[in-house]
Parts: structure tokens; C-alpha cells; sequence
């Protein structure tokens, strides 16, 4: 009798240790990896990993795999790569500058195939969600990606520089005349050796063949729209940018680099303003965690200096794709349908310094004591009334950008004439839209 309960014993504990290893392993082949590939520089990565985190404590079986790739070229390189040999992420950051090829591509989803789901998005969250930014990552009409955060392009300036120049530390330059009449006074020669110390205002000039060209023409274009310009005309038969405005937009750029001589200057811009260098700065939010750590000056943020017509700035973001040739789509939108959620927008917001993407995250008031402590993060916020989203060029976006970037480039650096050159970059643009014209007529 003894033996047969012992006996019993046993098989009972052994089907349970059992029935435990294959609920273990259960588990186990539950949780779903999702890679996301981003590039969020150093000072917002923090916050990304723990708004990671904070996701995978409510969504214990999505592990999210995140990946840097350096923006620009040569991300959309990479994924063009990853597109023809089966190995893209599930997710990725994506500019709308990419759209058309990874659309033509056919390797990512149509947003709709996710929001008009039942666990989608209803229509009053999609009108919380700043046009601007919805426009942005459409193509053709139809949207293809959802932006994580917003952006915008604002003044940051040294109001320790500006009282030593003698400049009223409150008031930042309102129009392109005081932009370079401020430049000037603030650039500085402080040892007598010949050659500028301190300068005055940063003109963000970079190689068109490098990575950050885009980033180049982003800055520009809205000189162009404060100039009363606009890129391309709404038909996208026809490039605008060499219009007077533009002209007027690239001779100021050329004006502030000779006057203030920066070829001498070799240092990033947020290392120039940090180091107190540079008096001023055009910058986005995603740097403020890093500018809060600046003690050893007084700074604001002002909003960009109006041109001749207008006050005008941009309203972008980073946006998600999801891939097609990802396993677990559904778990991909589960991720991007949680980021764009208020409370984590605004706790994403406050950590990181990007702008939220929703109207609504405004009138939390955790965000609003958060913005009253944090005059900087108000200001940004602020622009994003009057920002605007950049032109929609369906076909050859990526080219035309390389073609303002040479433009610029050649005549900043090269000392060439902005007439000239935008009409080259101009005649050149447009040979690629009209070709779009003869590619339909011989279908």
C-alpha cells in the first residue's frame, strides 16, 4: 500500500513538473520580437529605451529589438538592401522623402490596413493628429506611415553673448535685417589674433554628398517660405525654388557665411552653442535634454526671424513604416498604435524633447505643469501653430533634394552666384518631371 501511494506520488509530481515545462515553453514561443530600426541621436536614446521599457511591462510577450542606422542616405540605402535580400526590420523610422521608393517598392503597408481594423484607430484620433504630419507621411494620397513625435526649427540663442554685445537678452532677432545686424555684433575676434573666436549665428552648410544634406534643405526651405516662396507648384509639374524668393532665401545664407567667415569654423552646431562658440543656433526639440544640462549659461528660444513676407517654420516628425516582409505585423501596429496614446505621447515628449503628435496631449495638465517649469519645451511648442509641412513631391523627392544640396552647396562654399545656381538645380528637376509626363503618355 505504501509503495503504491508512493508510486502515485511520484507520477503526479512528474506530470505536473511536465505540464509546467510545457507551459514554460508555451510562454516561451509567445513572445514575438519586433525590430525597429531608428535614428534618434544621443541625447533623446534614453528616452527611447525607456519608453521601450515601459512597453514591454504592459506588453510582456512583444519584445521590441531597436536598432540605430544613420539618417539620411544611408538609411534608405539600408533599406533598400534589406528590401531585395528578405531581411527587413518589422518596423522603421522612414522620412517622407522615402516614401516613393519603399511604396513602389511594395514593401510597406498601406496605414489603412491597420487603422480601419477593429483594435485600429477611430476618426477623432486621426483628427487629433496634426494634419501636417499625416500629410507627410502620404503618398499619392494614401497614408503609408504614422509619425512617432513631432518637430520644429526654432532660434536658440546665448543671452550671456547678447549682453556682453550689448543686446537685450529678450529680444532675439524678429526679421532677417536684425538676423544679420545681430551676427555681426556677436562675432568676435576675443584674443586679437586675426581670426573669429566667437561668431555670430550658425549657417548649417554641409557637403551635398553627405548625409546630412537633407537636413540641409529641411533648414532652408523654410527661408524659402518666408520669403513668400514655395519648392514646387501644387501640380508637381514644375520646381519653384529658383524663384526670386529662393534667391533671396540662399543670398541671405551666402551673406551670413561671407560676413561672419565661417569656412573657419569646424565644430557641429550643439557642440559650437554648448562650448558658447556660437551665439546663435537653429536647432529642433530632441537636442533640449542635452541644452538642459547647460548650467553655465542663460539661453532661450525664439522663434525663426521673418523674412520678407512672413513669419514661417517647419512641422515634421519622424515617422513608423511597417514591412511587409515582417512575421508579426499585428504586433508591429500594436507598438505604433500604443506610442501615438496621449499619456505616452506626453511622457515621451517630457523625456525625450520632441514635440507630441496629437492636439489633445496639450491639455493634460501633467504636460502643462511640465511646460510651465520648462519655458525652452514651451517655446517649441508654441511654433508649431504657425510651422508648416514641407511641399509633397511625389517622384524623384530623394533627387531634387540632392539637386537643392548641390545648389546651395556650390553656391555657399563654391562662391558661385544663387541665381545662377538654382536655375541649374531647377532645369535639372524639372527634366525629371516632365519625364514623369512622357512615362505615362507611353503607357
Amino acid at each position: 500500500m505504501k509503495f503504491h501511494c508512493t508510486f502515485r506520488f511520484i507520477i503526479i509530481i512528474f506530470f505536473f513538473n511536465l505540464t509546467q515545462c510545457r507551459r514554460q515553453t508555451d510562454t516561451i514561443e509567445e513572445i514575438v520580437s519586433i525590430v525597429f530600426w531608428h535614428s534618434f541621436v544621443a541625447s533623446s536614446l534614453p528616452a527611447l529605451n525607456n519608453l521601450i521599457e515601459d512597453f514591454h511591462a504592459e506588453y510582456p510577450n512583444i519584445r521590441i529589438k531597436a536598432q540605430y542606422v544613420p539618417t539620411g542616405d544611408a538609411l534608405i540605402q539600408k533599406l533598400i538592401t534589406a528590401i531585395q535580400s528578405g531581411t527587413t526590420p518589422d518596423i522603421s523610422w522612414v522620412h517622407s522623402d522615402f516614401l516613393d521608393k519603399l511604396v513602389t517598392a511594395d514593401a510597406i503597408y498601406p496605414m489603412d490596413h491597420f487603422i480601419k481594423d477593429p483594435d485600429g484607430l477611430s476618426a477623432e484620433i486621426m483628427e487629433d493628429i496634426y494634419s501636417h504630419l499625416l500629410c507627410s507621411g502620404s503618398y499619392k494620397g494614401t497614408l503609408y506611415t504614422l509619425p512617432m513625435e513631432a518637430t520644429t526649427l526654432a532660434l536658440l540663442y546665448n543671452k550671456d553673448l547678447f549682453r556682453e554685445a550689448g543686446l537685450d537678452p529678450d529680444m532675439p532677432p524678429r526679421t532677417w535685417d536684425e538676423l544679420v545686424d545681430f551676427s555681426v555684433r556677436l562675432t568676435v575676434d576675443k584674443d586679437g589674433d586675426g581670426y573669429f573666436d566667437q561668431y555670430g549665428f550658425y549657417v548649417p552648410v554641409f557637403p551635398a554628398s553627405g548625409a546630412l544634406s537633407i537636413w540641409m534643405v529641411l533648414q532652408w526651405s523654410p527661408f524659402v517660405w518666408q520669403a513668400g516662396g514655395t519648392l514646387v507648384n501644387e501640380e508637381q509639374t514644375k520646381v519653384l525654388f529658383n524663384s526670386e524668393s529662393g534667391i533671396q532665401a540662399l543670398t541671405l545664407w551666402k551673406t551670413l557665411y561671407q560676413r561672419l567667415q565661417l569656412n573657419r569654423f569646424s565644430l557641429a552646431h550643439d557642440l559650437g552653442f554648448a562650448s558658447q562658440s556660437l551665439a546663435m543656433v537653429m536647432d529642433g526639440p530632441w537636442n533640449l535634454p542635452r541644452y538642459r544640462r547647460m548650467k553655465q549659461m542663460d539661453w532661450g528660444v525664439a522663434p525663426l526671424p521673418a523674412g520678407p513676407v512672413c513669419q514661417a517654420t517647419y512641422l515634421a516628425g519622424e515617422h513608423l513604416a511597417v514591412f511587409k516582409q515582417s512575421a508579426h505585423p499585428r504586433e508591429a501596429w500594436t507598438f505604433i498604435k500604443w506610442i501615438l496614446r496621449p499619456d505616452i505621447q506626453a511622457r515621451f515628449s517630457m523625456e525625450s524633447g520632441y514635440l507630441p503628435v496629437r492636439r489633445s496631449v496639450l491639455n493634460l495638465s501633467d504636460y502643462q505643469d511640465y511646460l510651465n517649469n520648462h519655458p525652452h519645451h514651451r517655446a517649441f511648442i508654441e511654433q508649431m501653430e504657425i510651422g508648416r509641412g514641407r511641399e509633397t513631391i511625389d517622384y524623384y523627392r530623394i533627387e531634387i533634394n540632392q539637386l537643392i544640396a548641390e545648389a546651395v552647396e556650390k553656391t555657399i562654399v563654391g562662391d558661385m552666384d544663387p541665381n545662377f545656381m538654382l536655375d541649374v538645380a531647377a532645369r535639372k528637376a524639372n527634366i525629371l518631371l516632365q519625364s514623369l509626363d512622357r512615362q505615362k503618355m507611353a503607357r
